[in-house]
């Protein structure tokens, strides 16, 4: 069976040249090839959005691409980190017309991003588990050729809805999956722990996933927090300096942010930073 781990990181960010570094290790584990999008290849216009939107959440969509070539695709956002003993998700979730990912709705109150798609898509029966609305977290996502969910989803679709809906290319591959009514499941939270569910232990978990504040007290540190926890756990088993220089590149990353964003002298700034800012 012929598997692919796939992953969407455009530019220098050192969080993304991480990441990369656990997945090739990930990849190589499960017998799997890393496929990485380092430019986007669905134009889409994003203008005046109603709610927060990149013209990169599209470029999920390549997982259809792929699943032409491969049997079973593994997509994950470049803000995941993949502990080294993580287990094989592959192995885990055999059922080949099914696609799994983590069911955010379980926590988080999802009517209004489902509200606002079938405003604009027309309405569909909505499954709901435990009293919730069923909504899927598109940061990680097992599927397969015999799912079917990626051979109904376009570009066209994501144009309409890009301006006008929250979270638009999630919500839209949450509508798609009841609109045909595909195969779904809900994974562990060890496959796609955010810090919804705190940051007690979240360490232990097999994929780490720094969406929104990632951890940090604020976003803008999300970035330094995240290589300070992917030196800790890859400690020893990459290159140290290799390690070193993604962290002080993160960190002067955080440090222009910070100098642009408070009137005072960049020395005063960079003291504090360094006293109150874990890295």
């Amino acid at each position: 069976m012929k598997k692919a781990i796939f992953t969407l990181a455009i530019g220098d960010n050192p969080m993304y040249k991480a990441a990369l570094h656990s997945f090739k290790l990930y990849a190589q584990k499960v017998g799997a090839d890393l496929i990485v999008s380092d430019q986007l290849h669905y134009k889409i216009d994003i203008v005046n959005p109603k709610f927060n939107a990149s013209p990169a959440w599209t470029e999920k969509l390549r997982i259809g691409a792929l699943l032409k070539e491969y049997d079973r695709v593994l997509y994950v956002d470049s803000d995941i980190i993949i502990r080294p003993d993580a287990q094989d998700i592959f192995e885990s979730h055999q059922d080949l017309d099914t696609t799994y990912w983590l069911n955010e709705g379980l926590l988080k109150d999802r009517g209004g991003d489902i509200s606002l798609i079938c405003g604009l898509l027309g309405s569909v029966e909505w499954p709901s588990e435990k009293g919730m609305s069923t909504y899927y977290n598109a940061g990680v996502i097992l599927t397969s050729k015999e799912a079917g969910l990626f051979s109904m989803t376009n570009l066209e679709d994501l144009q309409h809805l890009c301006n006008e809906i929250s979270f638009y290319e999630q919500s839209y591959f949450n509508y798609c999956l009841h609109k045909y009514g595909f195969k779904h499941q809900g994974i562990d939270k060890t496959f796609n722990h955010m810090d919804m569910f705190g940051n007690a232990d979240y360490l232990e978990a097999d994929f780490i996933h720094y969406a929104g504040k990632g951890y940090a007290k604020t976003s803008r540190r999300r970035d330094v927090q995240f290589l300070k926890d992917f030196s800790a756990i890859y400690d020893g088993i990459l290159p140290a300096d290799e390690i070193k220089k993604l962290k002080e590149e993160a960190w002067q990353a955080y440090l222009e942010v910070i100098y642009k964003k408070y009137p005072l002298p960049n020395m005063l700034i960079k003291c504090f930073a360094e006293r109150f800012v874990p890295r």
